[in-house]
């Protein structure tokens, strides 16, 4: 884990400097930034069984490259790399049989149940602003696509005063993807994450199978 934080680091550090020569290049420029959000995260397509979730929340940070598609620089396309730190309060129930983990539902454990996740994330975006080189305050409307590859995953819970703990389940799904919009002016820009991809694999309640995706609405800002 440790590993991995430094070479974003490194990266961040690295586009910090070369920022300073992309805003001199006359008419053509580039928006090559830092991006930092905090959302409020929720299930959804949840089995009928769920009955609720306590309040959840997402952070997170990374760096965008910006690609013009055109010499105004209104339109371009945004690669990135990022951290993620993701915390669920939900109901499951996390067990071993015969060495095969069981999700199951307990409504008792939803204030005191927290699924933890740490991942990286690959932003691709489609982006349209009404920037100049000079202009650093404008509106904006990031559309996209983001990969996440999950580093590491917590669950826990307490049930008769005893916590119970899982790391790395084997049935979460380390590869997930989803769709993003950012839009706003200036620094302040709301932003929305929709899962595509269901957060456990091969995983049912009863007969029915388990679907769960993750919708995230917050707040997005952006560093030159």
């Amino acid at each position: 884990m440790k590993k991995q934080l430094s070479i974003l680091f490194t990266i961040l550090s690295f586009s910090l400097y070369a920022q300073k020569d992309s805003l001199n290049l006359g008419d053509k420029y580039l928006e090559d930034q830092l991006y930092f959000s905090v959302s409020y995260n929720q299930f959804v397509n949840q089995p009928n069984a769920v009955i609720g979730s306590g309040f959840s929340y997402g952070l997170n940070t990374g760096y965008i490259k910006d690609i013009s598609l055109v010499k105004s620089g209104k339109i371009a396309v945004g690669i990135g790399v990022g951290y993620a730190y993701d915390s669920f309060k939900h109901g499951y129930k996390i067990t071993t049989l015969n060495n095969t983990v069981v999700i199951d539902v307990d409504p008792s454990i939803v204030n005191t149940s927290e699924l933890k996740v740490h991942s990286l994330e690959f932003p691709l975006e489609f982006r349209w602003r009404t920037s100049t080189a000079n202009k650093y305050k404008f509106w904006r409307v990031y559309t996209g696509f983001k990969i996440s590859y999950n580093l590491k995953n917590t669950i826990d819970y307490t049930t008769n005063n005893v916590l119970n703990t899982y790391t790395n389940i084997e049935r979460f799904n380390k590869i997930q993807y989803g769709l993003t919009l950012a839009a706003g002016y200036s620094t302040f820009n709301f932003s929305l994450y929709y899962g595509l991809t269901p957060l456990f694999k091969a995983s049912s309640l009863g007969t029915n199978p388990i679907n769960t995706k993750v919708l995230k609405l917050g707040l997005i800002f952006y560093i030159l």
